[in-house]
């Protein structure tokens, strides 16, 4: 193996070229330094690799065979010189992001606008689920980095950031009037029909937490795989949903549902973005974080 790259870049020049003289110019060094770099990389192979002449260099045999591996590398290595610059530039790349709806629908979602109106070129890949599933995908690598809606993510090899607050609240509709504007027990969950995300889900582990802490077990009449049609299960009358606020804000205004208040706070939670701690982003990736944790 040859001690010193710069050689090949030398010979490479000069088999281009076909000039001692041009090759210095266009390498921005002396022609003296172009010649000694040639001694040396023939040296080193034991080959004579030009034929000087008195209109310029030619390459030999050995030197033509040698000259085509050559051009392959550096021209590869110039290609991915500049496709690095690209992408430091943000001219190209991609962004993978892992996220339930809620966190999308009603977070995520003004930032990927955002982003792509300034860097339309970049690719953005979102795999939709629940917090289970986006962090088994982070872990796994199939994502740069997350959105979930959680407590504190109970991972030493996770990053995890809060970025907005989330608002847990069981809304209903007409049917179930006479508990508007009342205060009731958490324990009065136990006798309504109430309609929750299904259990593979951190809404719901969180919610049955908190209950199951104050000595309340809920069992669901409806267990849905989304929180919109929980909402609209509520506007039918069928039950009480439990939902973060975002989700019934239009139908809580409109007065369509109401949220029922309890003599006990739920706390709130996060939407948090996820990370691995020891793992790297890409230009693009480390762009679209910056610009969501700046303008939280």
């Amino acid at each position: 193996m040859i001690s010193n790259l710069e050689y090949y870049k030398v010979f490479y020049t000069v088999a281009k070229e076909g000039s001692l003289t041009k090759a210095a110019r266009e390498l921005h060094i002396s022609q003296p330094a172009v010649s000694q770099a040639l001694k040396q990389l023939e040296t080193q192979l034991d080959t004579v690799l030009f034929v000087r002449a008195s209109r310029g260099v030619h390459l030999t045999p050995e030197g033509e065979l040698l000259s085509s591996y050559v051009q392959s590398g550096l021209e590869q290595l110039l290609h991915g010189e500049a496709e690095l610059m690209r992408r430091k530039n943000m001219e190209v790349g991609e962004v993978r992001i892992g996220a339930s709806d809620m966190t999308l629908e009603f977070f995520l979602l003004p930032y990927l606008e955002r982003f792509h109106e300034h860097h339309p070129e970049i690719k953005v890949l979102v795999t939709n689920g629940p917090t289970p599933e986006t962090l088994q995908y982070l872990t796994a690598g199939k994502i740069d980095f997350g959105l979930v809606s959680s407590p504190d993510v109970d991972d030493p090899h996770i990053r995890a950031i809060p970025v907005r607050e989330v608002e847990d609240v069981f809304v209903c509709g007409r049917r179930f009037l006479p508990y508007k504007n009342k205060t009731l027990d958490l324990k009065e969950l136990e006798h309504l029909p109430i309609i929750s995300l299904e259990q593979n889900t951190s809404s719901r582990r969180y919610m049955d937490q908190f209950l199951s802490e104050n000595g309340v077990t809920i069992q669901p009449e409806f267990e849905l795989a989304g929180s919109n049609m929980i909402v609209q299960f509520a506007e039918r009358n069928l039950g009480v949903g439990c939902v973060a606020r975002d989700f019934a804000e239009q139908q809580l205004k409109e007065g369509t549902l109401f949220a029922l208040r309890f003599n006990q706070l739920i706390p709130k939670r996060h939407f948090s973005l996820v990370s691995l701690k020891n793992t790297a982003l890409s230009v693009a990736a480390q762009n679209l974080v910056d610009l969501i944790l700046e303008t939280r």
